[in-house]
């Protein structure tokens, strides 16, 4: 092994400790919710005593003791700060987390597991707010998410509409011309079927298209890339070969912001939540109020009624403000022929943003 391929294992490890750096202090973030404030003695001293008993071979316990105290004290430095946590489902680098620092660069993403777990987030206290996709311009509504609208008792306190940049992703130093293989999502994989087949990869799929950029610069397999979002290139320290690599430039999905709390400021979109019976002309005379009110419709979903089969649950958003008359005169009217009703918020209508 020769100097540059030592200093380059050298480069590789620093980037895995900033990477583990920011997972402790995501994780030292989502303490905040537990505790009463922010300085806890009892356990500051509970890590360092169970730093003298970690093994080292070169380095001292001193400097291993200075560098836990050196991380305590910036842990509290991030928690004084109180910055609003938000649920997304995914690995770092999913388009949900883009769509996240589009809305504002401030708030901290934190990847759950399952999109359950961003709703549950939200609902206990765990996150200040929640963002989940709803809807893609190519694949239509996202599955189960509107049923989750539905059975959660949340509001949709703002909008994003991203526009989808497939990036091809690789290795900084593998050469494209030897790429083989490539890692993805389905849908990820199917968006770029023509610039997959006219290069002659072999597509894989992946469970999430982050994940894939992710296991791309964990386990480095040879000849290949990941197609993922631009950011995955800066969090996983991987090289864009190639951006906008999908076959619809006109690909975009619409996220929420999901929260506890209302939105109380100026909005012109509104998402209503209304339950009817399954009766001829219910739905009919329910469209009719909004076509009176001449208010038009940006999406419409019908789901079963998570409670009654006889009945059906919509999903409406429309452009509107709750402070306009007519508005306010019409949902009232709507609650009137509605078994259940709920206005899921009103929020300012987003532009369609690239990442």
């Amino acid at each position: 092994m020769d100097l540059k391929e030592i200093r380059k294992q050298i480069d590789r490890l620093d980037c895995q400790i900033v990477k583990i750096l920011n997972q402790r202090m995501e994780l030292t973030l989502r303490t905040t919710q537990f505790k009463p404030g922010i300085q806890d003695k009892k356990r500051e001293k509970e890590i360092l005593d169970n730093a003298a008993q970690m093994p080292v071979r070169f380095i001292s316990k001193a400097f291993i003791k200075k560098i836990l105290k050196d991380i305590m004290a910036e842990s509290r430095r991030l928690q004084a700060m109180g910055p609003k946590l938000v649920g997304f489902q995914g690995e770092h680098g999913a388009n949900t987390e883009v769509a996240v620092r589009a809305y504002d660069p401030a708030l901290v993403p934190i990847p759950c597991m399952k999109i359950t777990d961003v709703f549950d987030g939200v609902k206990k206290g765990y996150f200040y707010y929640g963002m989940v996709p709803v809807e893609n311009s190519l694949e239509g509504a996202v599955p189960g998410v509107d049923n989750l609208l539905i059975e959660k008792d949340l509001n949709i306190y703002g909008e994003v509409k991203l526009r989808i940049n497939h990036a091809l992703l690789t290795l900084p130093e593998t050469d494209f011309r030897g790429i083989k293989v490539v890692y993805s999502h389905p849908q990820a994989l199917a968006q770029c079927s023509r610039f997959i087949r006219e290069n002659h990869l072999e597509a894989h799929p992946f469970y999430n298209t982050a994940g894939a950029a992710k296991m791309l610069a964990n386990t480095m397999p040879r000849a290949s890339a990941a197609i993922a979002s631009k950011l995955c290139a800066e969090i996983y320290d991987l090289k864009i070969v190639k951006e906008n690599i999908g076959d619809d430039a006109s690909n975009f999905t619409r996220f929420v912001l999901l929260s506890k709390e209302k939105n109380i400021t100026e909005g012109n979109k509104c998402s209503v939540l209304f339950v009817i019976h399954h009766e001829s002309g219910a739905l009919y005379n329910v469209l009719k109020l909004f076509a009176d009110a001449g208010i038009n419709f940006t999406r419409i979903e019908s789901h079963p009624s998570p409670t009654d089969p006889a009945t059906a649950a919509f999903l409406i958003d429309f452009y509107g403000s709750i402070n306009d008359e007519t508005v306010a005169e019409t949902l009232e009217a709507l609650e009137k022929k509605s078994i259940m009703y709920k206005l899921l918020g009103c929020y300012q209508e987003a532009s369609i943003i690239s990442d």
